[in-house]
């Protein structure tokens, strides 16, 4: 069971650091809100072709928790995805790969405050870590910045961001017992119903930029691989060895999010960056052993 959520969690994370690097390359060929609204409307569009047999048998649960699956969909795809695309106008993708490692430490967090979720100490280390790490990204090496309010406003609404998502990520446990077709086909239509006031506010403020061939490559990879199968396996991840230790390996992310930076996209990598990985590597590192022994 360990051996396949890590390989689920390790491809979920992968493909959600390309998914900075995708944010990254759309600037100037498709508009942030644009984007988010035809990735959510495209993949529920896919995903309702193949599993609409299964919301049909599944559509009395889903119509008695319609409200919370809207906004499940409203917060962990549309606000997040939103939030990180814009951010990434302002700030590298390295950036904010490393700054998504805050998510497990809020994870810890709200499962902790809200449901007395059990702990050890080594994962308290760990998304101590984890959350220095993400300091020293977001102040550029100069952690003093932080206490000064002084970081620009793309790694600002990544910080928020990675609030969305950590909310989304404990509000999983309250999911109808329904088949994953019919959860990721409401979570991607509730999504797309909820991005489109923005697209149309996008338009009709002029900022938004119709997809060119670029564009359009950009939403096709959103589409199939940060939407549909990472989406998936990271709610199967969960299921298997639960949001606290499936959370942890959110800190994959600016590993392969840096790698593909300084490759694909040629960013500067600075001493500071490579102490932020180092940190949030350990955190994970620690957490996820103290989890793992918890759980025997």
């Amino acid at each position: 069971m360990n051996k396949k959520a890590y390989l689920l969690l390790g491809l979920t994370t992968l493909f959600w650091g390309g998914n900075a690097i995708a944010g990254k390359l759309a600037i100037g060929h498709v508009s942030p809100m644009l984007l988010t609204t035809l990735r959510w409307g495209l993949a529920a569009a896919m995903l309702f072709a193949i599993g609409w047999p299964r919301l049909r048998a599944d559509w009395s649960k889903v119509r008695r928790r319609l409200l919370y699956l809207t906004a499940l969909g409203a917060l962990g795809f549309t606000a997040f995805n939103m939030a990180l695309y814009t951010a990434l106008i302002h700030t590298s993708a390295i950036n904010a790969s490393i700054e998504q490692a805050g998510i497990p430490m809020l994870i810890f967090a709200g499962n902790y405050l809200l449901f007395r979720m059990r702990v050890t100490w080594a994962q308290i280390v760990g998304f101590i870590l984890s959350l220095a790490g993400v300091a020293v990204a977001a102040s550029h090496g100069d952690p003093v910045a932080l206490l000064q309010l002084d970081v620009n406003f793309g790694d600002a609404l990544m910080l928020i961001a990675v609030l969305v998502y950590a909310g989304y990520t404990v509000a999983l446990r309250f999911r109808p017992m329904i088949h994953w077709q019919s959860l990721m086909i409401m979570l991607t239509g509730t999504a797309f119903v909820t991005c489109i006031p923005f697209a149309l506010a996008e338009f009709w403020t002029g900022n938004a930029i119709v997809p060119d061939a670029q564009g359009w490559a950009i939403v096709a990879y959103t589409v199939l691989f940060p939407s549909i199968l990472a989406q998936i396996f990271y709610i199967r991840g969960v299921e298997l060895i639960g949001a606290n230790r499936a959370g942890l390996f959110i800190n994959l992310v600016p590993i392969f999010g840096t790698l593909l930076s300084i490759v694909i996209l040629g960013e500067d990598f600075h001493l500071y960056h490579a102490l932020a990985m180092i940190m949030v590597l350990g955190g994970i590192w620690l957490a996820e052993h103290s989890g793992r022994k918890m759980a025997t």
